[in-house]
């Protein structure tokens, strides 16, 4: 008997995981759906066919009331976010620079890095070459949230 009611409280273990924590993954399921069924054999084999019924009643019994459980409202509480969380959305850089603007680079743009316009800073995508930090670059266009550059031409 001692045998089947730790395979029973395993399945039930595994099939409130499955719910809860790995839903989809179904390794939770498959696992109680083992532990489900061996708790009836071992039933069956070791007291008969009335005990592997009874055994089957109690099962089904104790999965439908943890899912029940598992599945209020006050229990998913527990587990979501508390705290709120505010939005915060970077506007696009073409609307506050413009082409033909001087940039200084902070890091090496190969292809991608950082400038920086006027004490902000921007993510930039070289147009050709790679480009050192602390070169000058020309603003030649946006693309996505990125600043489009090309070295200026030293005279």
């Amino acid at each position: 008997m001692l045998y089947i009611a730790i395979l029973i409280l395993f399945g039930l273990l595994f099939m409130v995981v499955e719910v809860l924590l790995l839903p989809g993954v179904s390794i939770g399921g498959l696992l109680a759906m083992v532990c489900y069924g061996s708790a009836i054999y071992i039933a069956y084999r070791d007291h008969g066919f009335w005990a592997a019924v009874l055994t089957l009643v109690v099962i089904l019994l104790i999965a439908s009331i943890s899912l029940i459980l598992s599945l209020r409202s006050r229990t998913w509480q527990r587990f979501s976010l508390k705290q709120k969380l505010e939005e915060a959305q970077a506007d696009a850089p073409q609307t506050q620079l413009h082409k033909g603007q001087i940039a200084t680079t902070l890091s090496r743009l190969a292809p991608m890095g950082k400038i920086e316009i006027e004490g902000r800073l921007y993510e930039a995508k070289s147009a050709s070459t790679y480009i050192d930090p602390q070169e000058q670059v020309e603003i030649v266009g946006f693309e996505n949230m990125s600043v489009i550059v090309k070295p200026v031409q030293k005279q």
